[in-house]
Formats: structure tokens, sequence, C-alpha cells
């Protein structure tokens, strides 16, 4: 970039500054402030030779601020790839000053946005050097972005023995803080501040899948979310992830409910990528089973459902009348009494602390009817209580869902139908007795997959014309790296790894799944990949029927994709 240019182009900004008037005096409410996202469009006349050159023009629309302000930074960052603009730190005055400038677009405050939160290989049919995974070269040279909440890199799962180096397209740069080189896990970049740093400490890895096979894709993660997810951070994300030169980009959060995608910044971001031949995965959302709750389903994207796999982690009511029903629990105790003990009715095990039930040493049947309180917090609730174990059962709309949770003490979730058959014979008689039988790992549901009751449903409230969901993929009760149980959080995992539900879960499995297509096939399109995996998808379950949903009844497009 030349001299007389750099003149020209500092007398245009001068110029910008001078033509409006002083916006210091509207920096002294800070209530007034948000962190406000500005697209532009480029100017005919000017070329921008670099990124620093493109920031420069960005600040050029930017209030001046007086001597004493201590506002500072105003740019939070500045978008080169998924759209042209800036995220800025700006109050409503100033807002209304930028909109009147030359190549001003649009302006609105920054959304929050919420996270989504083994034996899955064999499950798909994916088998050590056979078929798509050994002609993908286990999926070599394949770079997954994931934008997300951080991770862990000393965990098991970026073991990086026996990887390849980094391929020679990775665009990005490791600045680590301790002497460490993962060639696994490219890097980890912390945003705001565009500062790539490998997170030291346990963070929670909701979307990394524990794999027995070998895989060869590399990793770069991008921690756009902290206690929550602003969407100025993720177009840097995504954005970032663009220039770094990743080929698949997984997401699992999005919107509260689904809106216009000219404002919605997962369809905006996706796009950009799309643009430049990168595929996208994205989590459908966790609002089921009512219809149109799907979210995160421009039609350019892959929108991943969530399914059960075959595997149980077994766990049984048994009754003294000879009914036994199986549910789920991770915590399998060996030393847990097969005599049977009195069950007593917790409701939703809310208030057992002022409910007129003496539960000490007894099984307490508690129902998934309260909406703030995790099925784990309720076993909390019980132990609290001095009950001896618990069975969860669900509550109608939830149908045949379990979860294998890590409980605080012997439990099992049972579904909604067997939770009726347990209360119909508690009103039965006078003295109800139960025990629960832990019988470890399952596999052959002929069931699966079934859609998750948790998993949303199409159809697509902002463009009813575009069928989603897409695709379902494993979701449910799936093993994840996870970081250890600290002080004050209720569960009993303690390990580094957990079993997770959520298509959070899903959406990751698809995006391996692109990531050997696109290895195998490396000048297909992401549209190509895409119907690739949606032409060749099943539609018929492990027992030779089709696919069904929570009530085990036939599943609809608009659940399973």
């Amino acid at each position: 970039m030349d001299l007389k240019f750099i003149s020209i182009f500092l007398c245009i900004v001068l110029t910008q500054f001078n033509s409006s008037k002083t916006f210091g005096n509207h920096l002294t409410d800070r209530s007034d402030l948000d962190t406000y996202i500005v697209q532009l469009e480029f100017p005919d006349d000017v070329f921008f030779s670099d990124s620093n050159d493109l920031y420069l023009w960005h600040q050029s629309f930017l209030p001046t601020t007086s001597a004493s302000s201590d506002h500072s930074p105003r740019i939070i960052h500045s978008y080169r790839h998924v759209l042209n603009g800036f995220a800025a730190v700006l109050s409503s005055d100033e807002v209304k000053e930028i909109e009147k400038k030359t190549g001003f677009v649009s302006a609105r405050p920054q959304m929050e946005l919420e996270l989504h939160t083994t034996h899955t290989p064999s499950f798909l049919g994916f088998d050590q050097n056979v078929g798509l995974w050994n002609a993908s070269n286990s999926g070599k040279g394949i770079i997954i972005g994931l934008l997300d909440t951080g991770i862990n890199p000393l965990h098991p799962s970026f073991n990086d023995k026996g990887m390849p180096p980094p391929p020679a397209k990775w665009k990005g740069k490791c600045e680590f803080n301790f002497r460490l080189v993962i060639t696994s896990l490219l890097a980890l970049e912390i945003l705001p501040n565009r500062l790539l740093h490998l997170w030291t400490e346990m963070d929670t890895v909701h979307i990394l899948q524990a794999q027995p096979l070998e895989i060869f894709a590399h990793v770069a993660m991008y921690r756009v979310c902290i206690s929550n997810c602003k969407d100025a951070d993720i177009l840097a994300g995504f954005d970032a992830a663009i220039e770094d030169g990743v080929d698949v980009i997984s997401i699992s959060f999005g919107a509260l409910a689904a809106g216009p995608l000219d404002s919605d910044v997962i369809a905006i971001g996706s796009y950009g990528a799309i643009a430049k031949g990168i595929f996208v995965s994205f989590s459908a959302g966790n609002q089921g089973p009512n219809n149109c709750t799907v979210i995160n389903a421009a039609p350019w994207m892959l929108t991943v459902a969530a399914s059960t796999t075959d595997r149980k982690i077994s766990a049984e009511a048994i009754l003294d009348n000879g009914a036994v029903y199986e549910g789920g629990a991770a915590f399998q105790p060996t030393n847990f009494s097969q005599n049977l003990l009195p069950l007593v009715n917790g409701d939703n095990c809310r208030y057992l602390s002022t409910m007129d039930v003496d539960v000490k040493g007894k099984i307490v049947l508690c129902n998934t009817g309260s909406i703030v309180t995790t099925i784990v917090e309720l076993g909390e609730r019980v132990r609290d209580a001095s009950g001896a174990a618990m069975i969860v059962m669900n509550i109608k709309p939830e149908g045949y869902t379990t979860f294998a949770d890590v409980h605080v003490l012997p439990a099992t979730h049972v579904t909604y139908g067997d939770g009726q058959k347990i209360l119909k014979y508690m009103n039965s008689t006078s003295a109800p007795v139960a025990t629960i039988s832990f019988k470890g790992t399952r596999i052959g549901d002929k069931h699966a997959p079934t859609i998750a009751s948790f998993s949303a449903r199409g159809p697509y409230i902002t463009s009813s014309g575009i069928l989603k969901p897409d695709i379902s993929g494993p979701g449910v009760n799936i093993l994840a790296a996870w970081k250890p149980a600290s002080a004050g959080e209720t569960t009993a995992a303690t390990s580094t790894f957990n079993i997770i539900s959520g298509t959070s879960m899903a959406c990751p499995h698809l995006a391996g799944v692109a990531a050997l297509l696109k290895n195998e096939h490396p000048h297909w399109s992401p549209a190509a990949i895409k119907s690739a995996i949606i032409t060749t998808a099943d539609f018929i379950n492990l027992g030779n029927n089709p696919i069904q949903d929570e009530t085990l009844n036939p599943a609809s497009p608009f659940s399973m994709g």
C-alpha cells in the first residue's frame, strides 16, 4: 500500500469524522451502550489491499470520542469474509449518526444464542479399513472447525500419537502459553481479541465425541461462547475459520426461536462459509417435540436432528408383582442391595423436604415434569432427603426417550408408558415395594434409531417451503469428552468422559461424515456433499421397520429429516 493511497484514505477518514458532530458527549451514559453489528457495502472507488486497510475503513464509521472518554476499544470485531462490517460498542444516538454515512446498510444490537447441549461409529456403519472410512483415508488432511465453548487440549481425546502434521493449507497460528505441541488440535481461538490460545483449564467439551477409531482429521476450535453465545463473537468465529482454511464447520448452538434469515448470524455466517466451499453442519435445536421448533435451518446448511443408537446402559426397575421395566442409567453401582425396598411417589420431587412423605431408606418415584430441575438434580434432592434410590418416569410428551445419566444415587429412568404401569401398581397395593437391577451395556435395540423427544421439529417457521431438519444423527446417551466435576456441581461424573444427550451431540457426527466425504471427493461442493449424505440415509430401523419417534409411531420428515 503506497503513501499516496494512505494519505488519500486518511483524508477520507478525517473528512468523514469532521463532517458530523463530535460524539464524545454521547458516551457519558453507559446504560445506553450496547454492542451493535453494523453491515456495510463496499465503496466502488476504494481498493483495500489487506485486512488492515479494511479495518481502518471500518473505523472511519465510528464516532469520534472526547479525550476524557474511557470507552475503548470501540471495534470488537472487524469482519471480512462472512459480511462486510464490524461489531462495536455504540450508543443509540451514535448508531443514528452512522446510519447517515455512505456505505451503511444496517445495524442491530447483538443477540444471545443458546448451546444445544463410543459406539456410534459402528452404529453408523463405519468400520476400520472398510468402505468410506478406508476410501477417505480416515479424514487425513481435513480440518474441522468447531465454534463452541472451548476444550482442554490435554484431554486424552486429543492425544496426537501417530497424527500427521497440519496440512499446508492451514493459515492459522498457535500461540501457546505453555510448552506443548498437539498436531491433532490446531488451535483454540479465544474470541474476542482474536488471540489464538489453547485453553489450559478444564472446560466443557460438549460437542466432541470419544471415538475408538483412528481419525487423522485436524480440529480447530474457536471459543465463541463462554457463559453465553454473543452473535458478534460468532460472526468473528466464522470469519476466522474461513481465513484459517477449515474444510468443515460444526456448530451446536442457535437462537431460542427461528427468525428472519437476514438477521440470523448463523445463516449469514454459514452462507459466507458455503461461498468459500466450506461444508457446515448445525444442530436443529432441543425444543421438541412441538412442531415448528427447528432452528439453524437455512437451505444451504445441514440441519441435524437427534436420534438414539442401539446401545442401552440398562437399569431395570423390578416390582414385587414380577414386572420388570428396563430403564437407563450410566451410574451402575455394584453394591446396591437387591432386597425389595418401600416405593413412594414423590411427584416431581422438587419439594421432598416439605412433602408429608417419609422417603428415608425408600425408592422414590419422580416424574420429569419440573421444568427448572434436571434429572440428576432430582436425584440430589432424593439423596438429600435420605432416599435410598430413585425411579424417574417421563411425562407424556417425552414418551420413550430416556437418558443414561450419571446419577448421584442408584437410579433408573423409564418411559412414560412404563411409568404409568408403575403408578398403577402403586395404587393397587397398600405397601408397594421395588428394587433396581443394574445390567450394564446392552447392544441391539431393534427400535434404534428412534427420534428423541427433545429434537426440534419442522416445518421451518421462517419459511415453511424449506423441509427441515435434513437428517438425524446419534444424539442420545453419547459418550463425550468432559471435565471433572467442580465444587458445587450436581453430577457424579468424576472422569474425563460423560454421557450426554442433545442435538449438539448429533451435529458433530454428521460433520465427521462430511469430512470423510470431503477427503474422498475433494472437488465436491458443499451442496454435493449434503446431497450425498441425505440421499443415502436409511429410513428404516434395525428392526426393519420405518424409523419411529418418541411415541414409537412412524416418524415424519419434520422430525427425522
